[in-house]
């Protein structure tokens, strides 16, 4: 924590006065202590994606490398050693989902995007399991574009126009079908469902005209309550062909919601007042408005205009007894009248200005309060004490200033508090600290190369002048295919120090970081006056409320729980053992505590691994119950972003996805890429597969005999529901056996795992989904040598049986837990002379792991396609004291 106790306080009538107030029994001192143990014992972490692209095709892959810091520390985390991310599509619904082993703060993945799915807006999520004790709002979200033009038949263009009817609002929606070639879909049946809210408010069909559009209409009856949602289409196609396509309403009317926010939280009258406006359309983007303030009497004060992205501020001095109006100027010529908050006669108001070098902090107070005790100032940064002062509340302005050198990058909290330690009211403000990021050279030997030709960069990492050792990520691309969107792309910076720390949608974040002007500033300070702060709440300090934790931090890989009786009762010296034949035979065991409890840690296995967890207690006894440790899935709430959703994501994409099917095509051509082909229906009547959930190699259903769950159902062991069932096979002591086979006992695969024969009567019949009996040659030589005595593939009603069963007693269960996702390498292809095939790659060159060393140094190379353009490097990084880096390159390829 950097706590500077010893810094000037306000500036009063040009003395300043120093702070000197080490009594240990002093209330505010004892608040800023307890504040530092609190942000020490409950230290958030961030997480930021670093994307290859900031759009996709189906068919591509998404290559990412992953950063997580200590929100404490500023530097890569230690609290968490496992990532989880994610891949959601436009439904809500989740397509994919990795877990990545995080070391010091860094890991990297990858998602392959199959033809199986649709193009729309998908979003990346990331987080760690202790971040989820924060809450959503702490995740890394982002929502990317991904086309469809490889796997498509059906392509559609949406416009909509909206009007007001009877004070309801009416959609009227324009949709064109057509082929890849843009050839229309005439005289087609579309069948429609519009859904807002996940409500669905109307159903209808429709035939396409001679351009293959289709005109829908609907009225919203509730606007304040359904604001967005889709259209669900469905078109016939030839040879009874249907095609579903889902397009984004993102809107239903033209509205402009305008908001107005006091500088600091209060509008105090005789006060000179910084107000911000934010004006949003109903799709949540920034519409410019200008105006007028005019009072109760029809007298103008004030004019105003938004300076960016619908985002201004203006000044105005209440009078007592006054109210005031905004007449707000829209673009389309309307207007309308929006009241202001009503001024409160009393309070204090504190105000920045980011004037040069420094943060100029001002105190304005009603003269009611002048006298009312002494004021404390606090400027924090995620929870870290930059700055405290104090000042006598004499004067009704106070002023200060604070060196930008000594405070962090990214967002700084000043907060005010009362003679009794109360915040009153609080303020944002951005600081951009050089000498806090590392400074990256890219460099190469010539600007110019040829196609195909062999590529070598060097980069060069410095902070405060002197080299880094560094993590980086390195992404290279055609800009004539990826046309980058600066001011929109999140980066490292714009992620980390801004949006990370903000609540809600924040459009174009990259813009605040492209320049340092003027302008750009005050466009940063109106964001920070409009936008809601979620990161430290000091009254959760000064009430002692600690955060509820429901998650530990995950330090890797696990198996643990606790072992009791059937009345749950713990069992203490438990023998517990680990058993599992994926990659290999596996088996560990360990005894509870005095609790019950288990733990195998750490561990290290790959996603779908299979374990049998079995235990007995100190009498060598079956009859105890294992609960294991899980946690529950995370769920997936409603995408923050609704400005970046793209409505026609094929046709914004269009460019990229005629690059991508060449691409494609060519890859499928030279058999280098799988396709999914859809068949025509066939029509197959058959009896119901009695195993529909097994783990049969043969294939489900597949086996010499089947053994159902009603069949089980008044059995009390295994072995007795199958002596005397199946031919052939006899039972010994609980152990099953063929005939044919003399003494070689049959095996059990138990949800795919591979047990021996003494296992069977441990499974409770109540428990079994369906038992396959593999007898002949035919149906057992899949197994190998296991497979010599026969084999009995035992399928739990964990699959979507009977029941939901997800353990067995007595004594043992099956697992699956969640393992480590195995990245894989991206493909970067090497040219040693010059070559015919088509290579047009969309992503060049991925790397996610370049070290610097100690001289910061660092190089990679890589061979370019055969398109020319301008090709973009990018290189983003973090250095093991927290310091970002993020640098951008071009050269030409002809």
């Amino acid at each position: 924590m950097k706590l500077r106790l010893a810094l000037p306080l306000f500036l009063l009538t040009g003395l300043f006065i120093t702070l000197a107030y080490k009594v240990d029994d002093d209330p505010f001192t004892a608040l800023l202590k307890k504040m530092e143990a609190y942000n020490e014992k409950y230290a958030q972490e961030k997480v930021y994606l670093h994307l290859d692209k900031p759009y996709y095709a189906i068919g591509d892959d998404i290559w990412f490398k992953a950063y997580v810091i200590n929100t404490q520390t500023a530097k890569p985390s230690e609290i968490s050693g496992s990532l989880y991310v994610e891949l959601i599509n436009e439904k809500d619904s989740l397509k994919k989902q990795i877990k990545l082993p995080l070391v010091s703060g860094l890991t990297w993945g990858d998602f392959k995007l199959p033809d199986s799915l649709s193009e729309g807006n998908y979003r990346i999520r990331a987080y760690t399991q202790w971040m989820r004790n924060a809450g959503t709002e702490f995740f890394f979200d982002k929502t990317i574009k991904i086309g469809n033009s490889w796997a498509n038949e059906v392509f559609t263009s949406t416009t909509y126009n909206f009007v007001k009817e009877n004070n309801l609002e009416k959609v009227a929606a324009k949709i064109r079908f057509s082929n890849k070639k843009g050839e229309p879909y005439a005289s087609k049946d579309v069948s429609y469902d519009i859904q807002l809210s996940f409500r669905s408010l109307a159903k209808g069909k429709a035939t396409t005209n001679e351009q293959g559009e289709v005109n829908i209409s609907f009225l919203n009856s509730q606007p304040n309550l359904y604001k967005s949602g889709k259209i669900v289409t469905t078109i016939n196609l030839p040879e009874n062909k249907k095609v579903t396509k889902n397009i984004p309403v993102t809107a239903t009317s033209n509205a402009v919601d305008v908001q107005f926010f006091p500088e600091s939280g209060n509008f105090i009258e005789a006060l000179p007042n910084k107000i911000a406006v934010k004006a949003l359309n109903a799709a949540g983007l920034g519409q410019d408005v200008s105006g007028t303030i005019i009072d109760n009497d029809g007298t103008e004060v004030n004019k105003f205009s938004t300076l960016h992205l619908g985002m201004g501020n203006f000044i105005i001095n209440p009078q007592s007894g006054k109210t005031y109006t905004a007449k707000v100027k829209f673009a389309d010529g309307s207007e309308s009248s929006i009241p202001l908050p009503k001024a409160q006669p009393n309070g204090y108001i504190l105000t920045v200005n980011h004037t040069g070098e420094n943060l100029s902090v001002k105190v304005l107070m009603s003269e009611k309060l002048v006298g009312a005790g002494t004021l404390k100032l606090v400027a924090q940064h995620n929870g870290n004490v930059y700055f405290v002062a104090k000042a006598t509340s004499s004067k009704q302005i106070f002023t200060t200033s604070i060196p930008k050198k000594d405070l962090p990058s990214g967002i700084v909290q000043l907060t005010l508090f009362s003679a009794t330690d109360v915040p009153i009211c609080e303020r944002l403000a951005f600081v951009k600290n050089p000498s806090e990021h590392m400074e990256l050279l890219i460099s190469s030997a010539k600007q110019s190369y040829a196609r195909q030709e062999k590529v070598e960069l060097n980069l060069q990492a410095k902070a405060a002048d002197k080299p880094v050792n560094g993590s980086f990520s390195v992404s290279v691309t055609n800009m004539s295919a990826v046309k980058p969107d600066e001011e929109n792309e999140s980066n490292i910076f714009s992620s980390l120090l801004l949006t990370s720390d903000l609540v809600g949608y924040v459009e174009k974040p990259n813009y605040y970081f492209l320049k340092d002007d003027p302008d750009t500033q005050r466009a940063l300070d109106n964001l920070l006056l409009t936008q809601g702060w979620r990161r430290f709440i000091w009254k959760n300090v000064i009430a002692g409320l600690a955060p509820i934790i429901r998650y530990q931090a995950e330090k890797g890989l696990k198996i643990s729980g606790t072992i009791t009786t059937y009345g749950g009762k713990p069992v203490a010296n438990s023998k517990v053992s680990v058993f599992s034949s994926s990659g290999g035979f596996f088996a560990i065991d360990t005894l509870t505590d005095e609790k019950g409890h288990f733990n195998f840690e750490p561990m290290s296995f790959n996603d779908s691994t299979k374990f049998i967890v079995q235990a007995r207690n100190a009498k060598n006894k079956a009859s105890v119950e294992i609960k294991l440790d899980v946690f529950d899935g995370q769920i997936i709430t409603k995408n923050k972003n609704n400005g970046d959703i793209e409505i026609n994501v094929n046709e914004a994409l269009s460019a990229y996805l005629q690059k991508s099917n060449n691409y494609f095509d060519e890859l499928t051509r030279r058999g280098m890429l799988e396709k999914t082909f859809t068949l025509k229906e066939v029509k197959i009547v058959e009896k119901k597969n009695p195993a529909p959930n097994s783990a049969n190699l043969n294939g489900a259903g597949r086996a010499d005999a089947v053994i159902t769950a009603e069949q089980l159902q008044t059995c009390p062991t295994l072995s007795m529901c199958l002596q005397g069932r199946v031919a052939g096979l006899i039972i010994k002591n609980g152990v099953p056996y063929l005939l044919r086979n003399g003494d070689t006992p049959m095996r059990i695969v138990l949800d795919g795992m591979t047990m021996e024969g003494d296992m069977l009567d441990n499974i409770n019949p109540m428990d079994v989904e369906s038992i396959e009996v593999l007898k002949s040659i035919g149906n057992t030589a899949i197994y190998g040598m296991n497979g010599g005595g026969g084999v009995l593939v035992i399928t739990t009603k964990r699959g979507g049986g009977m029941s939901g069963a997800s353990r067995f007693v007595p004594g043992i269960t099956t697992y699956s837990p969640k393992g480590y996702y195995m990245p894989r390498q991206f493909y970067s292809p090497k040219y040693e002379s010059p070559s015919n095939v088509t290579d047009a790659r969309t992503t060049i060159f991925w790397a996610p792991h370049i070290v610097t060393n100690e001289a910061g140094a660092g190089q990679f190379s890589f061979y370019n396609s055969n398109e020319t353009g301008s090709y973009r490097v990018v290189v983003e990084g973090i250095d093991m004291l927290g310091n970002l880096g993020r640098s951008t390159y071009t050269y030409e390829v002809k």
